[in-house]
């Protein structure tokens, strides 16, 4: 099978590299015909180009691997090669999260493949790990760490006393992070993974702009230190859950208890549960980023299209309805003073901020409340008591 790498950045020279070592047992099988590189780029291999067409219109090449990363030109490039009925594997949450349906259609029409499972959960077969439990069980609740740059800054306040701005400094230079790191810390990341494993767990697309999302961006020491004291780590958790045709999907920081496995999850990896009706619950622990990890998820992909071994499974006829009263939670709400509202159970202050422990809320009711809470406190954090 001859192939094609479109960039040749973190991923795709990990793609690279696993591809054309020879302990891969592979290694005879798959050739990589060419790679796509910006035009900017100096060419360092022979079969590097800067013109996507050189991949497109090569009737030799039988897959096309995607590691541009962004919406565009990625999706260009990805329905172009499923068109010329070239398969495709990707790690582009981005791109999946908000086409999923578009192009899954496109792979079946032109009797391809469109395979992601690198986009979520990095190198954690965590997709494959859904799809396997589904055929005998219904997934009704999944949630995880599903972002290791917030992992990393939050284990990093955590364990060394940081505030928030050096952490996410630290991992900035460790190449964890983005120079603009928002897709990260404001939770949109998550979002795009929540919703392509929900397509996958409850047979339906949800839609991306309904999962209400709380970052990381607002927390500091302080709060680090307050619910340590309370024996609570923080950690930033994707999370959606089904019951009959409705469904609720959250992004927002959890406490959970120290002794806890999610709380001892360190640095830049990921833990990703599902809940099934006979499995029970399920656990998936790994590197949920990184050149290899994710480079190898992408591999694995690869062979299974290459050894036939992948089928279009993939059905999202479903019909589910978001719905923002399905399930209460308490939640603690930290800002500069304090304000008395009927959603509110108890104000601790701590340090000079006060933390506001809320009754039993639904998601309609949580917005109502930090809505009023925005208008004292725009720096506002909002946590999620498990």
């Amino acid at each position: 099978m001859k192939v094609a790498i479109l960039g040749f950045g973190t991923v795709g020279s990990g793609v690279y590299d696993i591809i054309t070592k020879e302990a891969f047992p592979f290694y005879h099988d798959i050739k990589i015909e060419k790679i796509l590189i910006r035009p900017n780029k100096t060419k360092t291999l022979p079969i590097m180009t800067d013109f996507i067409d050189d991949i497109i219109n090569d009737n030799d090449i039988n897959l096309v691997i995607e590691c541009i990363g962004g919406i565009n030109p990625a999706l260009e490039y990805i329905t172009a090669a499923l068109k010329n009925k070239k398969s495709v594997v990707t790690a582009n949450k981005a791109v999946i999260a908000n086409n999923l349906e578009t192009l899954e259609n496109l792979a079946r029409e032109n009797g391809v493949f469109l395979s992601f499972e690198a986009s979520t959960a990095g190198g954690i077969p965590w997709l494959a790990s859904i799809e396997k439990a589904r055929r005998v069980d219904t997934v009704s609740h999944f949630y995880g760490i599903l972002n290791g740059t917030t992992n990393y800054i939050l284990d990093t306040m955590d364990n060394n006393q940081e505030e928030f701005s050096t952490a996410l400094g630290k991992a900035q230079e460790l190449g964890y992070a983005e120079a603009d790191s928002s897709a990260d810390i404001d939770g949109i990341d998550v979002k795009n993974k929540v919703v392509i494993s929900s397509a996958i767990a409850f047979n339906s697309i949800i839609d991306v702009n309904k999962i209400l999302a709380f970052g990381i961006r607002n927390i500091s020491k302080n709060d680090i230190d307050y619910f340590k004291e309370k024996n609570f780590s923080i950690k930033l958790i994707g999370e959606a859950q089904k019951i009959g045709n409705k469904y609720e999907a959250l992004v927002i920081p959890n406490l959970f208890p120290r002794d806890s496995i999610e709380a001892n999850v360190r640095r830049n990896l990921n833990i990703v549960t599902l809940q099934g009706d006979t499995i029970g619950e399920l656990k998936f622990y790994g590197q949920g980023a990184g050149k290899l990890p994710t480079a190898n998820a992408v591999v694995q992909d690869i062979l299974d299209i290459h050894t036939e071994k992948v089928q279009h499974t993939l059905n999202t006829d479903a019909i589910i309805e978001y719905c923002d009263f399905l399930l209460k939670n308490k939640y603690y709400l930290r800002i500069n003073q304090k304000i008395q509202n009927d959603l509110i159970e108890n104000i601790e202050e701590f340090n000079g901020f006060y933390y506001h422990y809320t009754k039993d809320l639904t998601i309609k009711e949580l917005i109502q409340l930090t809505d009023i809470f925005k208008m004292t406190d725009t720096n506002l954090f909002v946590i999620k008591e498990r």
